[in-house]
């Protein structure tokens, strides 16, 4: 088009696509390359804007999940897994699917007590939802012990328990020769002896060492000291073989098969002398890493006091509190220490107390001076009035 003086208007349809032009070279020049999923009719991997192929983009749903269990299944401590999900939108939302939550791995919930929150609660709940065992027992732990939520914490446990998670049949039958959230009338002993034997068959060592305790004194079950006596041996040998399948060198320098009585206490279960591996409480190994729900019960209950007259056990691995006064069972030596159980008491005996206990001359319980017939004798038998 021209003008009066003759003059023609540049083209306006090339002036736009000349400033288009500039105006998108100067935005690849100086953005950052976008994530979004590249398509391929071919299924081919489609080279991205700083020219580096995306093969996480092509995979199916399926084989991420794939992978992602096999992370979870693995996972040494809970960043693992959560940094992970925290990679991309894509393996946030595939890392909460109820495949990936049903494998992770026990040390995947190791919370800490001072992290606890209302999004830890979610999630371990969001797990034993999935159906992972270790979640529900570990949530059933916490609920039991700590919110003192004990109906929801009970069936928790039974869940884990009846997909044959040793641990939760083992903590179920502390439960029942205590009559732990209830009165000292809810002790269940056949209950519990049928609860640690069905652990026991499951290779569980504590559940191995009460069983045998179990046989040789008659508690709640007939007496039978021939298999008592067995059931202890091959708690010891299976504690032992656990020790050393991690640690291998160290019984070259570790005093692991002496055996040294104290002078001042008689251990009339110690069958031949010189040999851990037939007594009561085994080799001197050392202590085995205590599971993440019973480290969560020691943390959560280290800084909190205990209501007027209740105490916790006095092994440092276990964390369980009592639920009612004098429910935990004491030294009859010093008095001065109670257990949950008698394999708490056997390895907090190799571990610590066998150096500290002394006989004393006079000593009563706490609150109104009554046992209510919990004592423990420190040669392994426990005494039940």
């Amino acid at each position: 088009m021209r003008t009066r003086r003759g003059v023609s208007y540049p083209k306006m349809n090339n002036i736009c696509c000349d400033k288009r032009r500039r105006y998108s070279d100067f935005i690849c020049e100086t953005t950052t390359p976008c994530r979004k999923r590249a398509k391929s009719s071919a299924g081919t991997p489609v080279a991205t804007v700083s020219g580096q192929c995306d093969f996480l983009e092509t995979l199916p749903d399926d084989i991420v999940l794939f992978i992602l269990a096999k992370l979870g299944s693995t996972a040494a401590c809970p960043v693992d897994f959560v940094s992970v999900l925290s990679t991309c939108k894509r393996l946030n939302a595939l890392g909460v699917h109820s495949l990936v939550l049903s494998k992770a791995s026990p040390k995947t919930f190791a919370v800490k007590a001072k992290n606890w929150s209302e999004s830890s609660h979610r999630f371990l709940k969001r797990c034993s939802d999935a159906g992972n065992v270790e979640a529900c027992y570990i949530l059933g732990m916490i609920r039991f012990y700590c919110l003192q939520n004990r109906g929801s914490g009970a069936s928790l446990m039974a869940k884990a328990a009846i997909s044959s998670h040793a641990p939760s049949l083992y903590s179920l039958a502390v439960i029942q020769f205590n009559g732990s959230g209830g009165s000292k009338n809810d002790k269940d002993l056949r209950a519990g002896v049928a609860l640690c034997a069905r652990a026991a068959f499951l290779g569980h060592i504590d559940a191995l060492r009460e069983l045998g305790h179990c046989l040789q004194d008659g508690y709640g079950v007939r007496q039978n000291i021939t298999e008592g006596r067995r059931f202890l041996v091959q708690a010891n040998a299976r504690e032992l073989a656990a020790v050393l399948s991690t640690t291998p060198s160290a019984l070259i320098s570790g005093n692991w098969l002496t055996w040294n009585p104290l002078p001042h206490l008689h251990h009339a279960n110690v069958v031949g002398p010189g040999c851990p591996l037939l007594s009561d409480f085994g080799c001197n190994v050392p202590p085995t890493e205590p599971h993440p729900a019973n480290r969560f019960l020691s943390d959560w209950f280290c800084d909190k006091t205990l209501d007027p007259g209740l105490r916790l056990c006095s092994h440092a691995g276990c964390g369980r509190p009592e639920t009612r006064l004098h429910e935990f069972r004491r030294c009859s030596v010093c008095g001065a220490v109670n257990y949950c159980s008698r394999a708490c008491q056997a390895l907090d005996w190799k571990l610590r107390h066998k150096m500290k206990c002394t006989q004393a001359e006079r000593w009563v319980d706490d609150g109104e001076g009554e046992d209510n017939g919990n004592v423990i004798e420190d040669d392994g038998v426990f005494v039940e009035s």
